[in-house]
Parts: C-alpha cells; sequence; structure tokens
C-alpha cells in the first residue's frame, strides 16, 4: 500500500476574513467578498495550495437559523468564488454554541484535523489565518503558522496583543505571505 505524501495547506475563517461578518449570516444575498479575496483563493488554486473553509457558526446552536440556511451561505460564497475563477477545496463548520464544549469550535482543532485528513494536509507545514484570537489559538493548537488579518475583528485583536506569526492588511496579503514561505519548498 503506497503512503499518502502530505502537502501543507491554508485554512481560512469565513466572517470577518473572506467575507465581510455580517452577524449570524443566514441569508445568501448578505455575502460581500472582501476586496481581493476571490483573487487570492485564486492563486492559492494556481500555486496548487489546497484551502479549505473553517467557521463557527453558533447561529445554528443558538437557534438563529438552519443547517439549510448555511448551506446556501456556503453555496453563495462558492459561486461568487467561482465567477472570479477561484474555489475553496473544502468547507467545514462548527454548529455549536460556545456553552457546548464540543471538540470542533475554534480554536478547537476537530475541524483542522478534518481538513487534513480530507485534504492530506500536513498542519505542521500548513497556515491558519483569521481575524480573532481563535483562529491564531487554533493555529497553534496544530502546529500551523498562524496569521491575523486586520479586515473583521482583527484590528482589535491585533491591539489587544493576540501573538500571531504573521499580521496583514487583509486575506490577499496573507496569501501572498503564505505563497512567498512556500516558495522555499519543494
Amino acid at each position: 500500500m503506497m503512503e499518502r505524501v502530505l502537502r501543507p495547506g491554508v485554512l481560512i475563517d469565513r466572517d470577518g476574513t473572506l467575507i465581510e461578518d455580517r452577524d449570524y449570516l443566514a441569508d445568501p444575498a448578505g455575502v460581500q467578498l472582501f476586496p481581493g479575496g476571490a483573487e487570492a483563493i485564486a492563486a492559492m488554486n494556481r500555486a496548487g495550495v489546497p484551502i479549505a473553509l473553517v467557521s463557527n457558526q453558533s447561529g445554528i446552536g443558538r437557534g438563529y437559523f438552519t443547517e439549510a440556511d448555511l448551506a446556501a451561505v456556503e453555496r453563495r460564497v462558492q459561486e461568487v468564488l467561482a465567477a472570479a475563477g477561484a474555489r475553496l477545496d473544502g468547507l467545514y463548520h462548527c454548529p455549536h454554541a460556545p456553552e457546548a464544549g464540543c471538540a470542533c469550535r475554534k480554536p478547537a482543532p476537530a475541524m483542522a484535523i478534518a481538513a487534513a485528513r480530507d485534504l492530506g494536509l500536513d498542519l505542521a507545514r500548513s497556515f491558519v489565518i483569521g481575524d480573532k484570537r481563535a483562529d491564531v489559538e487554533l493555529g497553534r493548537a496544530v502546529g500551523a503558522r498562524a496569521i491575523l488579518v486586520r479586515t473583521g475583528y482583527g484590528r482589535e485583536a491585533e491591539a489587544m496583543g493576540v501573538p500571531a506569526d504573521h499580521t496583514c492588511d487583509d486575506l490577499s496579503a496573507a496569501v501572498a505571505w503564505v505563497l512567498a514561505q512556500l516558495g522555499g519548498e519543494g
């Protein structure tokens, strides 16, 4: 049996990182990518770097919207990305409320572990990009490099001293940094 070769990948947060944060987004019409977001995803696709969305969606656990509502929003995100020639290789979400104590709510590692298993990722060579402390802590929990973006809640997190491996203005800058780091691999 041939052993699977693991590769680096990127796990990104959704709200505040890829799309504008709209509290408890349940309507696909509310999907608004940050400028340059689709182009950043497309750059990762062209480089052959797997990229997956990992998102806490406690609105489901709180009863604010349903899994079907979330699926419609995720379809819209994929449609907007596809229109720009970009795609996500995986979408993972935690539907639980914060007090549920689950293993998947960031910064817990279950979503990252699932993405690594599904996409053949070496988490120690991978990156987590997000706008909150939980995203940076997820990176730490799985041994990945954590990047804090200043979109969404990122400026507040930076002001609070969230210890990211790298901090930059937005997803485009984060992806450029990731691609530069990966340039030394292979």
